[in-house]
């Protein structure tokens, strides 16, 4: 085997689990492996590229790139049919209190914009660090920082002008 076959044999072996993840958390289940494989590929393609000592964010960058093509190019319906079920799902606040809380937090999720929910995805759901996090997005660890802050700013505001009530009329979610 030669020697850049070894090395993303090696590369894939130590990160195909983190990318089918990131791919799984934005795309689903049914795409997630198919997503994983496009990213593979473009590093094939690309091995010259790969950083070598952090390779993982400049990863997560290559599939969050493969991840907005796949929304893109998904059908209007498939659209439509995922905003109906989310909006049913949700609609349903006689259930209880962790359902009311989970529409709170899901409604001031979808209040932020797409760049505030991946920056606090990749912080929070993949556990980077601000400069890896970064790195994923293309800009420096400074701007990374202030972004998070904001972010995390309007979310909490999101949060505190819709708490999730009980039927009791209680909040019973809030944030500091």
């Amino acid at each position: 085997m030669t020697a850049e076959a070894e090395e993303f044999r090696a590369l894939y072996t130590a990160h195909y689990a983190a990318v089918l993840r990131y791919a799984w958390r934005r795309a689903g289940a049914e795409a997630a492996p198919d997503i994983a494989g496009e990213v593979f590929t473009a590093v094939w393609q690309r091995l010259d590229q790969v950083p070598r000592s952090h390779p993982l964010p400049w990863l997560y960058a290559i599939a969050r790139n493969v991840v907005a093509t796949y929304h893109r190019a998904s059908e209007r319906a498939e659209q439509l049919t995922a905003q109906s079920a989310l909006t049913h799902t949700t609609s349903a606040r006689d259930v209880g209190i962790q359902v009311t809380e989970q529409d709170a937090v899901r409604k001031g999720w979808a209040a932020l914009s797409e760049n505030d929910r991946e920056l606090l995805a990749l912080i929070g759901w993949e556990g980077l660090s601000i400069t890896q996090a970064a790195a994923a997005l293309g800009c420096s660890p400074a701007v990374c920082s202030v972004r998070l802050h904001r972010a995390r700013a309007r979310l909490r505001r999101q949060l505190t002008q819709h708490p999730a009530t009980t039927d009791h009329g209680k909040e019973t979610l809030t944030c500091a």
